[in-house]
């Protein structure tokens, strides 16, 4: 029989089929330690006795709602899907070994509560694998470790960045001599997420006591990524140490790119600075291994990783891919008389997860800036409010300070060590806005020279390889949306960040009308005049004419590319005024008589309402949704996919909202677009969408009454349900 155990006054069952192993006692003594309670929606309360028990909570909350996902991508992190799935996954189980050895040099050097959140959600899946081994393939076993989940928050040198030299180097390399060779030492490529970089991104505002009705600040967090993405939102206690409720990414403990504790909050938006830097270096013409620097010889370094994979009929393959560095970085490529050397200030880096459990503690600006200076998180701007009034906004990143001029696209010489950068730019030369005039500060994917109109950044004192300014339609909207003198509740906030304004069609639509009056002879076409003419300009989910100008927009940019869509580009000379206007009236037309032959043949009104068209459809929810894609000027960005039917269902954009105003007890709303759990039967799958489609947000349980109040289930991982 079974063994049947009682620790801490909990009845510890043995996993189905199993009895207590060692492990499993271990596993469940940390579950002793852990309190889950569910409110409405699903979300988890974690309340822990230690830092240990908060990863494990997380784990197995994360493990409850997404099932394997959890388990499969700590196996990608070991590097050992090819082994699985063949072949075709060895590119990255090949990055993943190095980030997971690199996970393993590093973790003794992390400070003790950030090893305990890593070992607990270890500890965590495992203890879910253990008891719910139907969720599961039969090939995963319960045996992860620390440095597995401390992998996740290990970076390394950009494939991406070094794929996209080598290309750029081909072609200039076939345009200056025909039939010269590029030598590819890497396998690099773009990520799949590259390729989405348009569309995602994010929106956050912070209002200071000064824009506000209550008094006190306010602050806006909205992702804009893929539908499955895994944004989870959770909230974790540790009496006396920390109480944070956010998001925290499906995967790992520390995904926590937005979400605020009782004094303060912080919200992520992408940013695109360059990062990596590649020189040029002389090889030494001796020796292929070797290169000239400094007027001497140095050994280039060969270092060969292998890996095994999963062939035909039962075969395990191998295969060994060798890779030559120097000191800096890398070797990309050669070409005659050179090696192309990427060094990357994100190679290595390893304290992501413990920067943002500092964050989650802090308790004062001064104190997150101190934290902020670790800078362990690369790319992102973070947006900031508090209890005492503070609003900030800091233009974080991870980027080299050049001794040299900017290269773009191309190589830097090198033929001395000081000609390579050593050093990252100091944290105090970055755009850091403090309580600006006006109240606000605003990110929405551009450049820090806009977060507030009444602050023009002066370049002049910026590192030159910012990017250069830069502000498109969202962001104007976003601005225009804020900027002012007029006080705003939580609730207003909440409304105007629902704003179904399609900025682009107020810049267009009546050129297009005219230029349609002025030339078309077919009345179909007149007729689409009349209604584009009439059509509010929003992405309303009764708006006549969204369809027809959102069709139309695909078309004429295909025809005229973006950078001849507007009459007048967008300049720095009147950065909240253009871009403006038709690029062709003559094009503009011809899409527009292409789109309504088109939506005539779908048998599609020309006046459809944008929400006949445009859904929110997941599980038992079919609704009509408001919002756009980012290119068309709308803040309530959504992206869609096509169906069957001819209907469009929204899968990217606004995802995970949160708004909270930071009083002597934190009030917040938030929004999970596509609930709380990945599994259609569960009943937080859907149970948002329809609330996300009609503009609405739930109110957020934080103290302790609010938790009490909205309790739903209570229980402790893998044990029953308590009263």
């Amino acid at each position: 029989m079974s063994a049947v155990r009682w620790m801490s006054g909990l009845l510890l069952l043995p996993p189905p089929g199993g009895s207590l192993s060692p492990d499993s006692l271990a596993e469940a003594a940390i579950a002793s330690r852990v309190e889950i309670v569910r409110t409405e929606y699903g979300v988890p309360h974690i309340l822990a006795e230690d830092f240990e028990a908060m990863g494990f909570g997380l784990a197995w909350v994360q493990s409850e709602d997404y099932g394997d996902v959890v388990a499969r991508g700590m196996v990608q992190r070991r590097g050992e899907y090819g082994r699985l799935f063949g072949h075709d996954s060895i590119d990255g189980d090949f990055t993943a070994r190095l980030m997971h050895a690199r996970a393993a040099e590093t973790f003794s050097r992390l400070e003790e509560p950030t090893r305990a959140v890593y070992a607990g959600f270890a500890a965590g899946v495992n203890y879910y694998i253990r008891h719910h081994p139907e969720d599961f393939p039969t090939w995963m076993t319960p045996e992860f470790t620390s440095v597995d989940a401390h992998a996740l928050d290990v970076q390394t040198w950009s494939r991406g960045d070094a794929g996209r030299f080598i290309r750029d180097l081909e072609r200039r390399l076939a345009v200056a001599a025909p039939g010269r060779e590029l030598r590819d030492d890497v396998h690099a490529s773009e990520s799949a997420e590259e390729g989405a970089f348009e569309l995602d991104g994010s929106n956050a505002w912070a209002f200071h006591p000064s824009r506000t009705t209550s008094g006190h600040a306010i602050l806006l967090r909205n992702p804009h990524l893929s539908w499955d993405a895994g944004y989870y939102e959770a909230h974790v206690r540790i009496p006396g140490q920390i109480d944070f409720y956010g998001d925290f990414r499906i995967g790992g403990p520390f995904g926590i790119i937005g979400g605020f504790n009782r004094h303060l909050g912080w919200a992520t938006t992408n940013n695109s600075p360059r990062y990596s830097q590649v020189y040029a270096l002389a090889s030494d013409p001796a020796d292929p291994g070797r290169f000239l620097l400094d007027g001497t010889s140095h050994a280039l370094e060969e270092r060969s990783l292998t890996v095994d994979y999963r062939g035909g009929e039962g075969v395990r393959g191998r295969e060994t891919r060798t890779t030559w560095w120097t000191r800096f970085g890398p070797v990309i490529g050669r070409s005659e008389g050179r090696i192309y050397v990427l060094k990357d200030p994100r190679d290595g880096e390893f304290r992501r997860g413990e920067q943002f459990l500092k964050m989650m503690r802090t308790r004062s600006l001064d104190a997150w800036i101190q934290v902020m200076h670790v800078r362990a998180h690369p790319s992102s701007n973070f947006t900031y409010a508090d209890a005492d009034g503070n609003i900030v906004h800091y233009y974080n990143a991870r980027i080299p300070r050049l001794p040299h001029e900017m290269t773009g696209d191309t190589a830097a010489w090198a033929a001395a060590s000081t000609d390579i950068w050593s050093e990252l730019v100091p944290f105090e030369d970055l755009p850091l806005y403090l309580n600006p005039p006006g109240g606000y500060v605003q990110q929405a994917n551009d450049t820090p020279d806009y977060t507030n109109l009444n602050v023009p950044m002066d370049r002049d004192t910026l590192p030159p390889n910012l990017p250069d300014p830069r502000l498109r339609p969202r962001s104007q909207l976003s601005l225009d949306l804020i900027h002012g003198e007029d006080r705003l509740s939580l609730e207003d906030v909440i409304t105007r960040k629902h704003s179904p304004r399609m900025l682009v069609a107020e810049r267009v639509v009546d050129d297009l009308v005219e230029a349609v009056r002025a030339s078309a002879h077919r009345a179909d076409v007149l007729h689409a005049a009349d209604i584009l003419e009439a059509w509010d300009r929003t992405a309303a989910t009764d708006a006549r004419g969204a369809v027809l100008f959102e069709r139309w927009a695909a078309v004429y940019r295909r025809a005229v590319g973006a950078e001849s869509f507007f009459q007048e580009p967008w300049t720095p000379e009147r950065p909240m005024a253009t871009p403006l206007g038709l690029g062709s009236p003559e094009q503009a037309v011809a899409a527009l008589e292409q789109v309504v032959i088109g939506m005539r043949a779908e048998g599609l009104p020309l006046d459809v309402p944008w929400g006949d068209v445009h859904r929110v459809i997941r599980g038992r929810v079919d609704e009509p949704v408001a919002g756009c894609e980012g290119t068309l000027g709308c803040f309530r960005t959504l992206s869609f996919e096509q169906r069957e039917d001819g209907r469009l269902a929204a899968n990217r954009g606004d995802g995970w909202i949160l708004a909270v105003e930071f009083g002597d007890v934190p009030r917040a709303y938030s929004i999970l677009a596509y609930g709380q759990s990945s599994r259609e039967g569960s009943p937080h799958y859907d149970d948002q969408a329809a609330m996300f489609a009609r503009g609405r947000m739930k109110s957020v349980a934080f103290t302790n009454e609010q938790i009490a109040a909205a309790a739903v289930r209570r229980y402790r991982p893998g044990g029953p349900e308590t009263p």
